[in-house]
């Protein structure tokens, strides 16, 4: 396949290992004609304050890791990652995020909890196929309006956050919205119940919790909760 299904046997989880052991030039060893999706593995829980600016050439990668570094800023040609789908950069140090992100159409997973985060790009509602977005644990203290172009979004969280108020059209736009968990922010319920579009989004919750308790699916003792602190 020209990756590494190599002669040697290596298993997925030993490449890994004698990556993060030996460095990535390990991969000298392999004739490779494409660059095997676990190579990113081995850029989390490193020391990485910067990316390369090249970074946008790898048109063809799907997942990025970087979580556990210390990035404070990322490039502009993040956004060249055109067919991105899953981008986590959890336990760092992010001031903001590039305008860019928008550019980012097939992503279907952002994760940027546990950073120095205090807003999100406008742009941010150019990721027209995100279906969950986790912004926890960061000094968020409002949305842009452009969130509510989200129309795929199913989960958001920002639980940990320094947020008075949602964009008024939050639950209306976001049509697909299932789970949102707002636990230690300063908002208030009463102030939720009477964004537009909320009965709906109670609809859609209790849809989606009646369809796992008839499948008798798992669920954790917060399944239920309202995703706010009363």
């Amino acid at each position: 396949m020209g990756c590494c299904s190599s002669t040697n046997g290596d298993s997925r989880a030993a490449r890994v290992a004698r990556w993060r052991s030996t460095g990535i030039v390990a991969l000298r060893d392999f004739k490779l004609k494409v660059l095997p999706g676990e190579i990113f593995e081995v850029l989390a829980s490193n020391l990485i304050e910067r990316l390369p600016n090249n970074l946008g050439n790898l048109r063809s990668l799907k997942v990025l890791t970087l979580d556990g570094n210390r990035l404070r800023n990322l490039p502009d040609e993040l956004g060249a990652l055109s067919r991105l789908e899953q981008l986590s950069i959890t336990n760092n140090i992010l001031i903001c995020l590039p305008n860019t992100v928008g550019h980012l159409h097939n992503l279907l997973i952002l994760n940027v909890s546990s950073n120095k985060l205090k807003s999100l790009p406008e742009s941010i509602g150019g990721c027209t196929s995100l279906e969950e977005f986790q912004a926890n644990d960061n000094l968020i203290e409002e949305l842009p309006l452009s969130i509510c172009n989200l129309i795929h979004l199913k989960s958001l969280f920002l639980n940990k956050n320094n947020m008075h108020q949602l964009p008024q059209n939050l639950l209306r736009g976001c049509k697909a919205l299932q789970n949102l968990s707002l636990h230690d922010n300063p908002i208030a319920m009463e102030q939720f119940q009477q964004m537009d579009g909320f009965l709906e989004f109670e609809a859609r919750r209790k849809k989606k919790f009646d369809k796992q308790i008839d499948s008798n699916v798992m669920m954790s003792s917060t399944a239920l909760d309202e995703g706010l602190d009363l």
